[in-house]
């Protein structure tokens, strides 16, 4: 039977704060125009500094909320981004996440 519509894997990046000011202000960079990679180098707190990227990540690995926004995201590009806005809260902080990719 095939998965339920919206796909098995997505192709993500994200920028992780524990605080949500911080999130937010790398929410206010993205909308000035800075890269997505560059904007996660500088404010993501986790192991993803290069550039956000998490690579491929399957449905069932995510952390719920994480999962819900990454599948209901477009595919876009870090040129032109489409992310999360406002920031999703998980156990792990804010979340500003884009999809590079569903497959």
């Amino acid at each position: 039977m095939k998965e339920k519509k919206g796909g098995t894997a997505v192709k993500v990046r994200h920028i992780l704060c524990e605080k949500q000011t911080k999130a937010l202000e790398a929410l206010e960079k993205l909308k000035g125009g800075m890269k997505f990679p560059e904007v996660a180098a500088q404010y993501s707190e986790d192991k993803a500094r290069q550039g956000g990227d998490l690579g491929w990540m399957t449905r069932g690995s995510m952390v719920g909320p994480f999962q819900d926004a990454a599948f209901a995201l477009p595919v876009s590009t870090v040129n032109n981004p489409v992310y999360t806005d406002p920031p999703i809260k998980t156990k792990f902080g804010y979340h500003v996440i884009m999809v590079e990719g569903k497959k």
